[in-house]
């Protein structure tokens, strides 16, 4: 996973930045550096799950709020279309099943900040372990950090006669609020925008001078069914949908994966001020034997769009704990991510 150091390295080492993008910003984390720095950002993302909790990182409001809002939506609220079927009866208990649904219906006409961060808190605790003192999930247990597909989980609970247990969304959002909002910096603007990356960068009007990104790695397809059950908290269908419509990392091929990362980097020069800089961390996973610096540096070059590389650096490999692969038991030996530093020499028209 993304790790703050590394942009919050590249902006210290370009002190001149005004404003910062990130064409693949995942959960926010450059976002929430420039935010740290002090300046406005601007994130784009094609998953849903990922926007919405980046959209949270530029965000102020008080956990207070928050819990005002989630009374007010549990009290007013109508749980309609609640999930039928063995999934939803051994996840989650029917009363905690209804204020998910009561509270999944009314966040999706919602767009206000503190919106934004009740629907972040809320992927937060959706699913996750069951502890042993106040419950910091509202789900039977599963993992964290991807949600287990129907038909294993409900295998897994029957085989250990884990009944789900009644937990009060509202304390959860409570005590979640007032952990992640206790000492929140300052707000500097900035927005995250739901769609490709080009398509959208061709429809912005600001420019940049700081970009620091993380591309998906080539070969890594699983983003959407791992996270099936916050895909349909945000309105999304109550099944896994198995597929990869629309992200970059689907491309049929090497030279097709390369060819769909040089038009991201040729639709963010055209969002550049000459002399801006690029910042690239890259990797691959180990199924799919390719060379990561080798792809990133023809990407580059096939965008034709003025970036002239400064360095190239090993960056070594995450750690055990950041790598997702690791949930499932057989991920392999990791491959030594890279940081690819470029500057624009010309803006393209």
């Amino acid at each position: 996973m993304f790790p703050l150091d590394f942009p919050l390295q590249q902006l210290a080492a370009f002190t001149q930045a005004t404003r910062v993008l990130d064409p693949f910003c995942g959960r926010g984390t450059t976002l929430y550096a420039a935010r740290l720095a002090g300046l406005p950002s601007v994130g784009i993302d094609i998953n849903p799950v990922a926007a919405a909790i980046a959209q949270a990182k530029l965000v102020r409001v008080t956990p207070g709020a928050v819990v005002r809002l989630a009374t007010r939506i549990l009290k007013e609220g109508e749980p309609d279309d609640i999930p039928d079927g063995d999934f939803w009866r051994w996840c989650f208990e029917a009363d905690t099943l209804r204020e998910l649904v009561i509270l999944r219906n009314a966040l999706m006409s919602l767009n206000s900040p503190t919106a934004a961060i009740l629907r972040a808190v809320m992927l937060g605790i959706l699913h996750g372990p069951q502890n042993k003192g106040l419950p910091s999930y509202l789900s039977n247990q599963m993992p964290r950090t991807y949600a287990s597909k129907p038909a294993y989980a409900v295998r897994f609970w029957k085989q250990r006669g884990m009944e789900p247990v009644r937990v009060p969304a509202l304390q959860v959002i409570e005590r979640r609020a007032a952990r992640l909002l206790a000492a929140t910096p300052a707000a500097h603007g900035g927005r995250v925008y739901l769609g490709d990356s080009v398509q959208t960068l061709n429809r912005l009007r600001q420019h940049f001078d700081l970009v620091v990104t993380s591309p998906p790695y080539y070969g890594m397809r699983t983003y959407v069914q791992d996270q099936w059950l916050r895909s349909w908290f945000l309105g999304g269908p109550a099944e896994v949908i198995y597929g990869s419509d629309g992200q970059i990392a689907r491309q049929p091929s090497q030279e097709a994966f390369i060819e769909a990362l040089a038009e991201v980097w040729a639709a963010t020069a055209r969002r550049c001020h000459p002399e801006s800089r690029l910042a690239i961390r890259f990797g691959t996973i180990p199924s799919a034997r390719t060379d990561p610096e080798r792809m990133l540096l023809a990407s580059l070059e096939k965008a034709h769009a003025g970036w002239v590389v400064k360095d190239v650096r090993i960056a070594g490999t995450p750690s055990k704990r950041a790598r997702q692969a690791e949930q499932f038991g057989k991920a392999g030996s990791a491959v030594d991510e890279i940081d690819v530093i470029a500057e624009l020499a010309d803006v393209p028209q």
